[in-house]
């Protein structure tokens, strides 16, 4: 198209999964890619989250790309400065600067099936584009709750994920809304701030103690000068994770020793069994996200914090009002309240073969091949898709997996040649996400006894891998063309639009990974 700008790839976002897809391509040899971000920089939720204690729960060395460790984390669990220094050293260690195009949101993508290539209209001009890996993320666009009055009330009101470092919160009363894992970094920090702080809790979390500690010069030294000895300590970190996952995925009574640690931490911290009793969950330990903290609950017990154990039900000028018609006058609301999760925001802004937006494919729920892949949308590939979520390790292991996936994904079409896209089929993306749910049924997440940011609108959980992460490494270390339809633009000079079809042969119907 005239005035646009053809790539072979087009990267949405540039967070992990952007960048990771960025480094994965040069590491390929591929060099003919855009990635393209709607922010100034790259770091995606490490650049948006800058809110007071905002830190990673997961370790440094397991939440940092195996083809690119860092010996240098100041910390066991690493800040959210550190980390998004990590994701800059990345960028500029792969050369991936030249292709990021800052500033530019991608706001229409539309499938030309005479081209057989997508069309992408940004705020900054247009791409034309081979393949489009859509890397948003799952904690990218931030959820506030539609509260009545909230218009109303005089004071900022702000998200975790869009802090607002001009309000002035020193000395004043504050209201946190939710408990999740923003929230109880949050929280301590504003108890030693704030007049008074007031936590409308709609279910308390489980709460595990932080084994945070600085790294020591000599580790720091001994992992610079012995790269394999970082290598062991990831492997180490990885292996652990890795061992847990039958509890949570096929034996959640298992995790009633957890359970122990968890009460008994909350214990040692809250001496009133009236505020105890208040902070202990209904429901299985992991059936929603298992959070870290040493200072939550401490910050809970000060006389200058007050927990609402009901949700936040409406707004009347400067008094919040929860459930159970609790209300307390403040000065600021905080909303710790998640991301968009279950209906990517993105997926209204993709065109499909069939004139379908990919928010309107998904309206029943998002479903995809292996976590990439959604039938209509052909060379499209999401990193961090539907069920590539974990609940108790690091997603960066099911980032790479999903680049092994994208880098088969490209010698594939390679291999085949011409003008090609592959499709993946519709009885491909059935079975795939037939076994995916059947296997969740016995998890934790499915059989705790709550409810989480996990579930869809229908009650689907189209957010966590039910599996290992080994698994789902072995499920997408390449492409079953058997899976996909494959479209071929014409060879010989043809009516303008013609395309052909190659139907594969049967879809596997190969349990690999699932």
């Amino acid at each position: 198209m005239a005035g646009y700008e053809h790539v072979r790839v087009a990267i949405v976002g540039s967070g992990f999964a952007g960048l990771g897809a960025a480094a994965r391509l040069r590491r390929e040899g591929i060099t003919d890619f855009v990635v393209l971000e709607r922010g100034d920089g790259v770091g995606g939720t490490w650049r948006d989250n800058t809110y007071p204690g905002c830190a990673c729960d997961v370790p440094s060395h397991l939440y940092s790309f195996s083809f690119a460790p860092n010996p240098e984390w100041p910390r066991t669990f690493s800040g959210q400065e550190h980390i998004r220094a990590y994701l800059e050293h990345v960028t500029d260690r792969f050369g991936i600067r030249p292709h990021l195009r800052p500033r530019t949101e991608a706001e229409l993508m539309s499938w030309d099936g005479d081209a057989l290539r997508w069309t992408i209209e940004t705020s900054r001009g247009g791409y034309t584009a081979d393949v489009v890996v859509s890397a948003t993320g799952a904690l990218s666009d931030p959820r506030t709750p539609d509260v009545p009055g909230l218009g109303t009330f005089p004071g900022p009101v702000f998200h975790t994920a869009r802090w607002d470092h001009g309000a002035e919160l020193d000395g004043k009363r504050v209201a946190v809304i939710g408990t999740g894992a923003s929230a109880i970094q949050i929280v301590p920090e504003l108890q030693r701030r704030a007049a008074h702080v007031t936590l409308f809790q709609r279910t308390p979390p489980w709460v595990l103690p932080r084994t945070d500690r600085a790294v020591t010069g000599p580790e720091r030294l001994l992992h610079r000068a012995l790269p394999l000895t970082a290598r062991a300590r990831r492997g180490f970190l990885w292996g652990i994770r890795e061992l847990q996952v039958q509890a949570f995925t096929r034996h959640p009574e298992q995790l009633g020793l957890v359970e122990a640690v968890a009460r008994r931490h909350l214990a040692r911290s809250i001496r009133d069994p009236e505020l105890r009793a208040v902070l202990t969950p209904n429901y299985r330990i992991g059936c929603k996200r298992i959070l870290l903290s040493n200072t939550y609950y401490p910050a809970l017990a000060q006389p200058n914090v007050d927990v609402v154990a009901a949700g936040l039900s409406e707004v009347r000028g400067a008094t919040p009002v929860a459930a159970d018609g609790t209300g307390a006058e403040v000065d600021a609301i905080v909303f710790g309240t998640g991301f968009h999760v279950t209906d990517m925001p993105i997926a209204e802004r993709v065109i499909g073969a069939d004139g379908r937006t990919l928010a309107e494919a998904w309206k029943g729920g998002m479903r995809s091949l292996r976590g990439a892949s959604a039938t209509g949308f052909p060379n499209w590939m999401t990193i961090v898709g539907p069920n590539t979520g974990l609940g108790n390790s690091s997603m960066i292991l099911m980032i790479e997996s999903q680049l092994n996936y994208l880098a088969d994904f490209l010698r594939q079409l390679d291999t085949l040649g011409g003008r090609t896209a592959l499709d993946a089929r519709p009885a491909a993306v059935d079975a795939w996400n037939e076994r995916v749910q059947q296997r969740m049924r016995r998890t934790v997440w499915n059989t705790g006894g709550c409810t989480s940011w996990y579930f869809d609108a229908s009650g689907r959980n189209t957010t966590v891998w039910p599996g290992t992460t080994t698994e789902f490494r072995r499920a997408t270390r390449r492409v079953d063309l058997a899976e996909y339809e494959v479209l071929r633009g014409p060879v010989t000079p043809a009516r303008p639009g013609s395309v052909s079809r190659v139907v594969s042969q049967s879809v596997s119907q190969s349990e690999e990974g699932v």
